[in-house]
């Protein structure tokens, strides 16, 4: 019997071990060397705040220019709705939720908030009534934050026009309506403490690990989650789904990262969402840098580039070498027998614009050579695109390309999707009319 005793006790052992590791996540920068000191004791150039262009300006200005990098407008403006007023769908496989207005309208909106009240919410996830909020809005990310960053914020949305719109109700099934429920989950997963600069990096880089962790949340979309839904940073920026899209690796890999890609090869993208030979932001990375990255300051880019540069490399062996060659002029007939409906369907609708070789008669950002979305074996990003179209902001105006999803069914785009990986990119798809309708149901609308 005692032996029975010593072997249980062993078994919960390792499943508590085990446990511990499934559910321990390590800090945003935890994977950089040297320690880490209270923002009051960090004798370099402060890393918060605006930058130093914008160190005169009005707070209002200040506070703009901290909400864009925070990019609060794409997850709390609904499709085609006013700025900020919410409605936006956010469809996950237990319900849907829908942001909240944060205009300054005091029914409806934040008009009667506090600023104590504005930080509970920002830094801990507690809305005024006292209930939690969903790590949908990400607060695990905004707890870094200065206080005189949020109320920045704060200042700028209080200066906006007041909308007077209710947000839907959310339709999330028992258990995840329980907001009660989310006070344990912040208890292993908010740590309600503000950005520590790290002493051993430059001021450059603490610079822009407070852009990237503690405004523009960049892990929230681009790092796995663990089985409780926390961000993993063991798994820091390796790629994860969401949203229906894929949001693709940002280690430094040199095959499915962006470790190839040079400082100013990086800058440009995060600044334009375009380059050439490496193809075209689209979906949710597309709307942050329509929304916010393009409007930050080149040092600020700069900053980001130099923080990302140090994140260590994790391989996606799911990605294959992209193919950067030109397809040929016109298809061959083979080709055109083995997805003839695809072949067909480009033909009429996408050929004019993005090209046969993959190289566009129109403009840059229409190619698909090099592009990451058409070397994805998923086809979950182009089959997005096909469906909702692509609106992107470039220096020479606005480009769109239209969605398709309401003139072709499930089968057809699923048909041109395969077509287009298989003509364009490293590895053809095998996407199928279950898969386009699920993934365009997962889709924020």
């Amino acid at each position: 019997m005692k032996r029975l005793y010593w072997i249980l006790a062993a078994v919960a052992a390792v499943v508590f071990v085990v446990a511990g590791w499934i559910i321990y996540v390590p800090g945003p920068t935890a994977f950089a060397s040297g320690s880490t000191v209270a923002l009051g004791d960090y004798k370099d150039t402060n890393p918060t705040g605006v930058p130093a262009s914008l160190a005169t300006a009005d707070l209002v200005t200040r506070g703009e220019y901290l909400t864009r990098a925070a990019d609060c407008e794409a997850c709390h403006t609904a499709k085609g709705g006013v700025p900020y007023a919410g409605g936006l769908a956010f469809k996950l496989p237990f319900g849907t939720l829908y942001s909240p207005n944060i205009t300054p309208d005091k029914e409806t909106g934040i008009g009667n908030w506090t600023d104590a009240e504005f930080l509970n919410a920002i830094h801990k996830g507690i809305a005024p009534d006292g209930s939690r909020l969903y790590p949908a809005f990400p607060y695990p990310s905004y707890t870094l934050l200065t206080n005189d960053d949020a109320l920045a914020i704060k200042t700028y949305l209080f200066s906006l026009t007041p909308v007077k719109q209710e947000a839907p109700p959310n339709t999330l099934m028992f258990p995840f309506n329980q907001r009660w429920g989310m006070m344990f989950w912040s208890l292993f997963y908010n740590s309600n403490d503000r950005y520590r600069p790290n002493t051993s990096q430059s001021a450059e880089w603490n610079r822009g690990a407070y852009l990237a962790e503690a405004l523009g949340h960049c892990g929230e979309c681009h790092t796995p989650r663990n089985l409780l839904q926390a961000v993993d940073n063991k798994k820091k920026f390796a790629g994860a789904f969401t949203a229906g899209w894929r949001a693709y690796n940002l280690t430094q890999d040199k095959t499915t990262g962006i470790g190839s890609w040079d400082v100013e090869t990086t800058a440009k993208f995060l600044a334009h969402g375009h380059v050439e030979g490496l193809g075209t932001a689209s979906g949710p990375m597309g709307e942050a840098i329509d929304m916010s990255l393009r409007h930050m300051t080149p040092e600020d880019i700069n900053a980001l580039v130099v923080y990302l540069k140090t994140i260590p490399p994790i391989p996606d062996t799911s990605l294959p070498i992209p193919k950067t060659m030109l397809a040929s002029t016109f298809p061959s007939d083979h080709e055109i027998d083995e997805n003839a409906r695809g072949a067909k369907i480009f033909a009429g609708a996408c050929a004019a614009c993005h090209g046969w070789s993959g190289k566009s008669p129109i403009l840059t950002y229409a190619d698909f050579v090099g592009g990451r979305t058409v070397n994805d074996p998923t086809a979950q990003n182009v089959a997005q695109a096909i469906i909702w179209g692509v609106t992107r902001h470039t220096p020479n105006g606005v480009v769109k390309m239209p969605g398709f999803g309401n003139a072709y069914s499930d089968d057809e785009i699923a048909a041109v999707a395969n077509y287009v990986t298989a003509r364009f990119g490293a590895e053809k798809s095998s996407i199928t009319a279950n898969d386009v309708k699920k993934i365009s149901g997962q889709a924020s609308q």
